[in-house]
């Protein structure tokens, strides 16, 4: 029994020497290669993140220390006046809540649009289908300002200048998030939805019952590309907007902008507060987006 022992206490022995001996060969190089990898990563996030920085730190400054030598980083007197009074120099809450409504309501409708554009392209058979799609994804290559003017006659022709509709109606509907979508479903068997036509399933039914559950990740990337294009829309609202209540927030923070350097540091508090929204949407939604980028990509 004391000779068992004995060889079960040498193999124990045996055994932690060599995970030492083995912890130690992979804490040497492959430990000095993690820990530059770090080093980098902090470096680039640096470099990324200064513009956001130096303008959180510029929004934090004091008037007069805007062109002090001393302060170019960091002030002395930091104050969170200046996001007060964005408020009150211009009505930011209002940009904010239209810019609000205008992102939901296109991530809604560009959603819903493609949903229901990819399904017919994928599970039903219709005449022209394959010119169609391929006219859809041409679209893609026709630079937005080359259709702008048109568009603006169009809608000044209906009286829907200084609306929250006429931003919103030329966006109900996205080339890309549709090819996003079809290409998306190419992965799903066509035996599921024969299944559920057997079973008496109807086709809306298919769409949201079965379809959407399962394009979840391909629904948060569309929703996080969506948002972010409704929200930092610039040349469309600055056309056919001419009033507060319909303008969007990337048109209503130069309102805040003159010659003085009050102003200035004004117009940097707006504009950090107009981007948390959109900073929030792609932090929370950057691995959904990741994964729906990539749903279509292999098939099989």
């Amino acid at each position: 029994m004391d000779n068992v022992m004995n060889k079960n206490q040498g193999l124990e022995k045996d055994q932690a020497k060599k995970t030492v001996k083995t912890q130690k060969k992979m804490g040497g190089p492959q430990s000095k290669k993690g820990y530059g990898r770090l080093l980098l990563n902090i470096a680039v996030w640096i470099v990324v993140m200064f513009p956001l920085i130096y303008g959180f730190l510029m929004a934090l400054k004091p008037a007069a220390d805007l062109y002090n030598p001393d302060a170019i980083l960091f002030t002395k007197s930091p104050t969170l006046s200046n996001f007060t009074q964005a408020f009150t120099s211009a009505p930011i809450h209002i940009y904010i809540k239209n810019s609000l409504i205008v992102s939901i309501a296109i991530t809604f409708l560009q959603i819903l649009n493609s949903m229901f554009a990819g399904f017919a392209f994928r599970f039903t058979n219709f005449k022209l289908k394959g010119p169609i799609y391929a006219l859809i994804l041409a679209t893609m290559m026709i630079p937005g300002e080359a259709v702008i003017i048109s568009q603006f006659l169009m809608v000044s022709s209906w009286g829907l200048n200084d609306s929250l509709v006429v931003l919103i109606l030329p966006y109900m509907v996205s080339a890309f998030n549709i090819f996003l979508c079809t290409q998306a479903l190419e992965s799903f068997p066509y035996e599921l939805y024969e299944a559920a036509k057997i079973d008496g399933c109807s086709n809306l039914r298919f769409i949201f019952t079965i379809m959407i559950p399962l394009l979840k990740p391909t629904i948060g990337a569309m929703a996080v590309q969506s948002f972010l294009s409704g929200w930092n829309m610039y040349m469309w609202p600055l056309l056919v907007t001419n009033n507060d209540n319909a303008r969007t927030v990337q048109i209503g923070i130069s309102m805040l902008r003159s010659e003085d350097s009050q102003s200035l540091v004004l117009m940097v508090a707006g504009v950090i507060i107009c981007m948390i929204p959109s900073l929030m949407i792609f932090v929370f939604g950057q691995k959904n987006m990741v994964k729906g980028l990539t749903a279509g990509a292999v098939k099989g």
